[in-house]
């Protein structure tokens, strides 16, 4: 288990700062996703805490020791990367018993480790294979492997699904949420610009923004009470609607967010549109109606929409769900 504490790091690229003062702490046995735009500085961040980069000014504490200084391999850290980086000429064997090997572990320490990786990511049919005759999905386990292995204190994920199609996508999220359940000591940091792999994964989440920390909570506490108008905007699918000018005055804000689920079609509601576009999910519906806003608002319903392209309809917030948010993109308190 590791406790990391990040104080006022700062790295810079010759003159363009790309991470500016960030202070966060990661508490051990923690599942911490890093998650925000591209450029947002993330992966940067991420680079820091391993090693690979140098920090510019700041602290970098693992069980409030300063490991600044220290070289990757002595941080008790593994790193799975976006691009697999497995040894296209090694078996899955020798590629998951490499780092040991380095160590100077057993052939016994080394086999008995590489089997129970193996066999918490049900690779163990492929041991013999090499790295090409496997699928994505298959290296990118692999490669978790491979990191389980060397038994690290921290485990550091830079966009491990991005190269894989949606449904093994889905898939591989299961089994890395599955990874931190069974090695619930294991301090995990993941970065991610998809924010429903967020969503699912995280223990907490940290959302960046032009290398600055926009909010830090729980998925729920990031759904339910955004602490600026970027992280209303940037967690949750569809993003939450936002209005401006009228809508918005009605309310005494500057601007109103309301997620799609939260809107009600009645026959006298606050405001009437027309449904521009309905998208069809099975299980849900969303319906785009342009009520002169700035966008047309979504509003989700369960099942099938039965409101075509054309028809006009009526729609009201649930009052209680609604977002406020004043000219600085904060919270506004009712």
């Amino acid at each position: 288990m590791a406790n990391l504490e990040l104080r006022n790091i700062r790295k810079s690229f010759g003159a363009v700062e790309v991470i500016r003062g960030v202070d966060l702490t990661v508490n051990s046995g923690e599942f911490m996703v890093f998650v925000g735009p591209s450029g947002c500085g993330k992966s940067t961040l991420l680079r820091l805490i391993a090693g690979l980069e140098n920090i510019t000014s700041g602290e970098l504490l693992f069980d409030g020791e300063v490991v600044n200084g220290l070289t990757p391999s002595k941080r008790g850290i593994a790193m799975v990367f976006q691009s697999y980086a497995l040894y296209p000429h090694m078996t899955v064997y020798d590629n998951m018993a490499f780092g040991m090997q380095l160590a100077k572990g057993t052939k016994e320490q080394i086999r008995e480790r590489v089997l129970k990786a193996a066999q918490l990511l049900q690779i163990e049919p492929y041991l013999d294979r090499l790295p090409k005759q496997l699928s994505g999905g298959q290296r990118q386990r692999v490669a978790i492997g491979r990191a389980i292995v060397r038994d690290p204190k921290v485990f550091l994920f830079d966009e491990p699904l991005s190269n894989l199609d949606a449904a093994l996508r889905v898939a591989t999220r299961l089994e890395i949420a599955k990874l931190h359940h069974d090695m619930a000591k294991t301090t995990m940091i993941y970065v991610t610009h998809d924010q429903v792999e967020a969503m699912t994964l995280a223990d907490r989440i940290c959302v960046l923004r032009d290398g600055v920390i926009e909010q830090v909570g729980t998925p729920l506490e990031l759904y339910e009470n955004p602490q600026s108008l970027f992280v209303a905007g940037f967690i949750g699918s569809p993003k939450m609607n936002f209005l401006n000018g009228e809508f918005a005055d009605a309310f005494r804000a500057t601007t109103l967010g309301v997620r799609s689920e939260h809107i009600r079609i009645t026959s006298d509601g606050r405001w009437s549109g027309e449904v521009v576009h309905t998208e069809n999910l099975g299980s849900d519906s969303y319906i785009y109606v342009e009520i002169g806003s700035d966008e047309p608002l979504i509003v989700r319903q369960e099942g099938t929409s039965r409101h075509p392209v054309g028809e006009r309809i009526s729609v009201s917030p649930v009052e209680s769900q609604i977002h406020r948010f004043d000219r600085d993109g904060r919270p506004m308190r009712v």
